[in-house]
C-alpha cells in the first residue's frame, strides 16, 4: 500500500511516499469476551535519502494506519548514500533480528527481502545486497535496517575530522613526550 502524502511544490521538500510493512490483529480477553485492534508497521520517505518508520495502533485499520505514519514523520532521518549506494557495509541488531547492509555495484538493483526493501527503497537506496538473520519478525527487522541505515558515516568526512582531532592533540603529544624524556634523564643520572 503506497500514498503520496504531498505534491512537490517549488523549493520543498521531496514528497513523503509511506508503505504499510505489516498490519497485526491482536485480541485482549476483558470481562465480556474479546477486544480486537490492529497494530500497523508504517515506513515513510521521500526517496532522496530520508527515512523514518513508525508503529501506530488503534480499534480500526485505517487509524492505525495514520498513527503510524505520523509517528513516521516524527522519526525522520536522513540516510548517508554514496551515489545510488551505501557508502559502506554494516551489521546492525535489534532484539533478535540481524540485518547485513552491503554496497552493491551500478545496476544490481535492491537485493531485499520485504521489511528491509521498504526501508532501504524509500531512503532512496537503488543498489544494495542485503541479508536479514536470525529473527525474521518484521518489526525488529524494518527497526534494524533502520538502526543500521541511521550508523552510516561519510568516510571522507570520517579521515578529515580524525586527522583534525590528531592535529589538534598533537602538541599535548609532544609536550607529555617531552616530559617524559627529563623524567628518564632525570632518573638516569641518579
Amino acid at each position: 500500500m503506497t500514498t503520496t502524502d504531498f505534491e512537490r511544490r517549488d523549493g520543498e521538500e521531496a514528497p513523503l511516499t509511506e508503505r504499510v510493512v505489516r498490519i497485526s490483529r491482536v485480541a485482549k480477553v476483558i470481562k465480556g469476551g474479546r477486544h480486537l485492534s490492529f497494530n500497523a508497521v508504517v515506513v515513510m520517505g521521500d526517496g532522496e535519502g530520508r527515512v523514518g518508520i513508525g508503529i501506530g495502533k488503534a480499534d480500526a485499520v485505517p487509524d492505525a494506519v495514520r498513527k503510524g505514519a505520523a509517528a513516521a514523520r516524527k522519526n525522520m532521518i536522513s540516510v548517508v548514500l554514496a551515489g545510488n549506494t551505501i557508502p559502506h557495509e554494516i551489521v546492525s541488531k535489534y532484539c533478535g533480528s540481524l540485518v547485513m547492509l552491503k554496497p552493491a555495484a551500478p545496476g544490481t538493483g535492491v537485493i531485499a527481502g520485504g521489511a528491509v526493501r521498504a526501508v532501504v527503497e524509500l531512503a532512496g537506496v537503488k543498489d544494495i545486497l542485503t541479508k536479514a538473520r536470525r529473527s525474521t519478525n518484521p518489526v525488529n527487522v524494518v527497526k534494524a535496517t533502520f538502526n543500521g541505515l541511521a550508523q552510516l558515516r561519510n568516510p571522507k568526512e570520517e579521515i578529515a575530522k580524525r586527522r583534525a582531532l590528531a592535529e589538534r592533540t598533537k602538541p599535548a603529544r609532544d609536550q607529555a613526550a617531552k616530559r617524559m624524556a627529563a623524567r628518564e634523564a632525570e632518573l638516569g643520572s641518579r
